[in-house]
């Protein structure tokens, strides 16, 4: 399915959801039930593989090169489709989400700031196949590429503080410094902490080995990511954090990290969203997105405005060119990736079991939709652009 979606343009991404949905044990029966109420290990590895390749983009020096552009349009556009998201499922979830006993502070506000943190992410891999598909250069398409790698860091620190901000909403505590301030604190930078130790445990195992071949980097990474994931689940840290923590100290003190992430993305990367995508897609049902299909439309409009948004104003402050300001947001509304990821945590958390079906499902919904109009935007915004050749890549 990955390869028949990319045959008509289509990002792979959008052909293992495909998958997923056509094995979903709603509409077919020869996959047990019980098969995808019991992935949530595999879910678990994938993620820790994610997003640690996520915190290998922040290589320091690479930072510093992209200036004040990338970082306030990558803010802004982060943080404003959060903000917009987070508004707009404010004023229409009471009206479109009728559950039983719903209230503003265990229900409505929690959902919407939910909803508001899964709208940060983007998937670059749509918008990146367009500019190699085409050839594209030019500054709209550099920005792109460059917000699309760093938004995702934002989106995962958004998730770290806003799930223990809607878990103290849900479990109807009043404000206390231990559990409104100090707990966060600790979840967040306990998490910090131990992604870098595991992260300098890495460093110093790899720099003993003489043989460095592939298979041994291999699994030494998937060992120690695991260990990473599971003891700072086990202490409640933030475990998506400390593994993307993890890989920003690998690729920011490891001399062989060049090496290390080329590895991970040849062999590890395909299968993990193989498996990511279609256990996403089985986990989508049908009869709730079909009584919610409205959230989704409306979820897709308020992120795009605060994209499109957010960009405007970030390349604005940050006096980019009159195409960056206009152009860029086009390339920004793929979606897919870590925020199934994160929809999916959210779902293995029984705080959120109200309404984690109902996120899981619009926010599958939602990517579907987004990795069916972002390639077509994106390469609407590079043509605009001017930075699109005549001619394809053969």
């Amino acid at each position: 399915m990955g390869e028949i979606a990319s045959r008509i343009k289509l990002p792979k991404v959008t052909g293992y959801i495909i998958a997923g949905i056509l094995l979903n044990p709603d509409l077919f029966h020869f996959i047990p039930q019980s098969f995808s109420e019991n992935t949530n290990v595999i879910t678990n590895i994938s993620l820790a593989f994610i997003t640690f390749s996520v915190g290998g983009t922040l290589l320091l020096s690479k930072l510093k090169y992209l200036g004040k552009t990338i970082s306030l349009i990558t803010i802004f556009e982060a943080e404003f489709a959060f903000l917009m998201v987070t508004i707009g499922s404010l004023i229409v979830t009471p009206w479109l989400l009728p559950l039983d006993h719903a209230g503003w502070l265990t229900v409505f506000i929690p959902i919407s700031l939910l909803f508001g943190v899964l709208a940060s992410p983007t998937d670059p891999s749509a918008t990146l196949a367009i500019a190699h598909e085409f050839n594209a250069k030019g500054d709209v398409t550099s920005t792109i590429m460059g917000v699309a790698a760093f938004d995702d860091v934002v989106g995962i620190f958004n998730y770290s503080i806003v799930i223990v901000a809607a878990g103290v909403l849900i479990r109807h505590q009043g404000f206390e410094f231990y559990t409104s301030i100090a707990i966060p604190f600790i979840q967040i930078f306990g998490a910090i902490g131990v992604g870098t130790l595991f992260g300098f445990i890495f460093n110093q195992i790899t720099s003993w080995i003489k043989r460095e071949s592939e298979g041994i980097f291999i699994v030494i990474l998937l060992g120690l990511l695991l260990v990473c994931f599971g003891l700072a689940k086990t202490f409640n840290f933030d475990e998506l954090l400390a593994t993307m923590i993890m890989g920003v100290v690998v690729v920011n003190f490891n001399p062989n990290h060049q090496k290390i992430f080329k590895i991970l993305e040849r062999y590890t990367e395909q299968l993990v969203f193989v498996l990511f995508f279609t256990i996403s897609g089985m986990q989508l049902k049908f009869d709730v997105l079909a009584d919610y299909y409205w959230l989704v439309l409306f979820f897709v409009l308020f992120r795009s405005v605060g994209k499109f948004t957010g960009t405007y104003l970030g390349a604005h402050i940050s006096k980019a060119s009159p195409h960056v300001k206009k152009y860029t947001a086009g390339g920004l509304i793929p979606q897919g990736g870590i925020v199934i990821g994160l929809a999916l945590l959210i779902k293995q958390n029984p705080t959120f079991d109200q309404f984690s079906d109902i996120l899981l499902s619009i926010i599958i919904g939602a990517t579907v939709i987004h990795e069916l109009i972002g390639p077509v935007i994106a390469e609407y915004s590079l043509k605009k652009a001017g930075e699109l050749k005549v001619e394809r890549n053969v």
